[in-house]
């Protein structure tokens, strides 16, 4: 259960950081860059696959057996 819950705030965190993104790209001339935001994005995106990875490989979740 905690490594759902750590992959759903991971998500929630992705999410408020494409916003971030969002509102200074539609900003124009900020002093923050954008480019930080997304790269916040993608690291976060990484360590979640590394997360969904080592959960797969030591049993901790399951992946569905048959898709259909």
């Amino acid at each position: 259960m905690f490594v759902k819950i750590t992959l759903v705030g991971l998500l929630v965190f992705m999410m408020v950081n494409l916003a971030f993104a969002m509102r200074v790209m539609l900003k124009g001339e900020s002093n923050q860059k954008m480019s930080k935001f997304i790269g916040r994005r993608v690291l976060a995106s990484v360590i979640i696959v590394v997360i969904v990875l080592i959960a797969l490989a030591t049993g901790v979740i399951t992946p569905n057996p048959r898709p259909y």
